[in-house]
């Protein structure tokens, strides 16, 4: 299947925390979308491998996304190596996504960061002819980062007021993270999960009074936006 949105990310519950508003309303658009997680966070505290993937699956369905595919590298070991590489490189082939939501180059999760730079690559050596990968050569025409992990200013914002239900409720689809017995929420190192959905939520209205709406979420470009009408352009200055 030929994707139009492929949002990469290293653990379950990423692309629900960091694009998921965005990734349902590309879906209720129309739009043929896909999430593909690097890692089953196996090395994570809360929950097991198993019930992540289950969770992942469940929120998937909620966010409206075509497919859902798990590369099981290995968690807290992502490294941009010739093997990750290939094995994310090989999966651009055959979806064909026109457009990519990576992680963010900087952030305190080595995960996050390191999985924006090795997707990177990845989209890149997948439109190589003659790089030895299954498949023919292909390369996503567009590129852009969520923002929501980083101390960043997004390049522009999408309004998903609409979406901001549906993606509360797919993040919440992982009870093992957000929902815990209590017993199970004792940790000796403290969990930034206690305060991740409500720190989402708040950047939610954050990007959402940047652009003049309710809710949004945060995305960064490396090259220049193209405007072609300054008369209709969007979001007040004044």
């Amino acid at each position: 299947m030929k994707l139009d949105l492929l949002a990469i990310a290293p653990h379950p519950d990423d692309v629900e925390l960091t694009c998921g508003g965005t990734m349902l309303k590309m879906a209720r658009a129309g739009y043929r979308t896909g999430i593909l997680d690097l890692t089953r966070g196996e090395t994570g505290t809360r929950g097991t491998p198993e019930t992540r993937l289950k969770e992942a699956a469940k929120a998937a369905g909620l966010l409206g996304v075509k497919v859902r595919r798990n590369l099981e590298l290995p968690d807290a070991h992502l490294e941009v190596n010739e093997q990750q590489k290939n094995a994310v490189a090989e999966v651009i082939r055959e979806l064909e996504p026109r457009t990519v939501i990576l992680p963010y180059w900087e952030g305190r999760h080595p995960d996050h960061y390191t999985a924006g730079r090795l997707c990177y690559e990845a989209c890149f050596v997948a439109g190589l002819k003659n790089y030895p990968l299954a498949g023919l050569p292909f390369r996503p025409f567009k590129v852009i980062y969520a923002a929501s992990y980083a101390d960043v200013r997004p390049t522009f914002a999408v309004d998903i007021t609409n979406e901001y239900d549906g993606r509360r409720r797919a993040i919440l689809a992982y009870a093992s993270q957000f929902r815990p017995p209590k017993k199970d929420r004792k940790s000796r190192v403290p969990l930034p999960l206690d305060e991740l959905e409500e720190r989402m939520n708040s950047l939610a209205r954050h990007y959402g009074r940047m652009i003049g709406v309710k809710y949004a979420e945060g995305f960064v470009v490396r090259e220049v936006m193209r405007v072609d009408d300054l008369v209709r352009l969007p979001v007040r200055s004044i």
